[in-house]
């Protein structure tokens, strides 16, 4: 039953107007009817099961919207970043999808799928680069902190955009439509990292109203329909181990990738464990 009640939840995905109802639900985690917004925070907090003591500030009355709140701050004291030099951290709160090593150029997406790393990064160069090597998949729930952090140190050299669908990034989804990540809209980017490329990708998905980077602003949504390529590598854009470098305003997937034998010691970590920024996922 469960099986088929996914199969036809996802199907059923095919044919929703999905940027349409992204766009309402852009406007709407923007209203500032203190009301209207004060009802968001107190039913979705409440569905999701936020923790409103780990905000920065705790009283949604604060916030000029439901997105702010979305995207809030936490109290210094709530998460952790590993110290040690050579941490590799986890970039967000989340669950994890699937982690482990490409075969030679496919990632796992769920059991029975998986798709070509050059889908994914629309055929970056980089690609020859992260061949058989790192991969992670985290997915970020509603009731997760929404700013994404950086799991090393690293020079920006380009940030790709990919326009596409937005199916659901719900694990039932990600088990049912193929391609899922090559498929939806997503943000790329691409740093230099003294252990060789990193990258970072921010999969958009449904209702997720748009993505943000630290450099860039809000990237999506946008009426742009081609793939776009923005070169940073003359700027000298660096961002530290743990500082933010984006978020999510409403919550989605964010994919890593390292070339092989950039990192060992590698926590052991399967489909559906928690994990929380700046905890570390193995070491440089």
């Amino acid at each position: 039953m469960k099986s088929i009640i996914e199969r036809i939840l996802a199907g059923f995905q095919y044919i929703l107007p999905q940027h349409f109802l992204s766009r309402l639900v852009y406007a709407l985690m923007r209203c500032e009817i203190i009301w209207v917004k004060n009802l968001l925070i107190s039913l979705i907090s409440r569905i999701a099961g936020i923790n409103y003591d780990e905000a920065l500030s705790p009283n949604p009355v604060d916030y000029a919207s439901f997105n702010a709140w979305f995207t809030r701050a936490l109290k210094p004291a709530a998460r952790t970043f590993d110290s040690d030099p050579k941490a590799f951290l986890s970039p967000c709160d989340g669950k994890i999808s699937e982690t482990g090593t490409l075969v030679e150029n496919r990632l796992l997406q769920a059991k029975g799928k998986d798709y070509t790393l050059q889908d994914l990064l629309a055929n970056d160069p980089v690609c020859t680069q992260l061949a058989n090597g790192y991969f992670s998949t985290i997915y970020l729930s509603p009731r997760d902190y929404h700013r994404i952090h950086m799991p090393l140190s690293g020079r920006l050299q380009r940030m790709i955009h990919v326009p596409g669908r937005l199916f659901s990034v719900a694990p039932y989804t990600v088990r049912r439509v193929p391609r899922l990540f090559a498929r939806n809209e997503r943000v790329i980017s691409v740093f230099e990292t003294d252990s060789g490329p990193l990258v970072m990708v921010l999969v958009g998905a449904m209702l997720v109203s748009s993505t943000e980077t630290v450099w860039a602003g809000e990237v999506t949504p946008t009426k742009n329909k081609e793939v776009s390529v923005k070169d940073y590598s003359g700027e000298k854009i660096s961002l530290a181990k743990g500082d933010e470098m984006g978020r999510f305003n409403m919550g989605s997937t964010v994919i890593l990738l390292m070339p092989p034998g950039a990192l060992k010691n590698l926590r052991e970590l399967n489909s559906g464990d928690m994990v929380q920024v700046g905890q570390s996922l193995g070491n440089i």
